[in-house]
């Protein structure tokens, strides 16, 4: 004896998993939107704590080459000097007393002095960068231009080459004079022996029936 089943919907609530959204479907991508509202999605648009100062390279660049520049000059070395002496002479013991702001042994100058040296360092490296990405741009082109010329060279002597080529194959004047000599002869012998003219020069005449 057989006995079947018959097979029935299942009966009862739909279960619903805990991590589902009911306002969006199952499988959905995370918009760009929704990552600020979730706590595992880094934020990409997190301001920055300081701002980069901002300046014009190529204006400050210049002013660096201009300080490097007069720091290479005479009248930068003399103007320190002068500056450097009065400034020893009106803090000496021997200077009014009353002025005086920086007595032995000089420490604001000395700081000054280190100070000075510890900005030209930088601004005259600075310089020397611009300078070298200069004389590398300019090398460059020395170079396109050298190439630029050995090819303009080599197509000309290839075509000198040609035309000397072609005008190897040139009847020369030495060569139409003798050729035109050697007519000349041929007529004479010609004419004395009596034969006829007409015909190739060289070969023999043709003498009529």
């Amino acid at each position: 004896m057989t006995s079947s089943t018959t097979c029935c919907p299942k009966v009862g609530a739909t279960v619903t998993a805990r991590w589902s959204n009911p306002s969006r479907p199952r499988g959905s991508i995370v918009g760009r939107d929704d990552r600020g509202n979730r706590l595992d999605v880094p934020r990409d648009d997190r301001p920055a704590l300081v701002r980069r100062p901002a300046y014009d390279p190529e204006m400050f660049g210049n002013f660096a080459e201009g300080f490097a520049r007069f720091m290479g000059t005479a009248r930068f070395l003399a103007y320190m000097t002068v500056l450097i002496i009065v400034w020893l002479l009106w803090n000496a013991p021997f200077g009014p007393d009353r002025y005086r702001w920086d007595e032995y042994p000089f420490i604001f100058l000395t700081l000054m002095l280190s100070l000075q040296a510890s900005y030209a360092a930088p601004l005259i490296l600075l310089a020397q960068n611009r300078q070298e990405a200069r004389d590398r741009v300019s090398q460059d082109q020395d170079r396109e231009t050298t190439a630029r010329a050995q090819f303009d060279m080599e197509f000309l002597a290839r075509e000198v080459a040609g035309l000397r080529h072609g005008m190897g194959e040139v009847a020369t004047r030495d060569f139409l004079r003798s050729e035109l000599r050697t007519l000349l002869n041929d007529l004479a012998d010609q004419a004395r022996s009596g034969e006829p003219t007409t015909g190739a020069p060289g070969a023999e005449g043709l003498r009529p029936p």
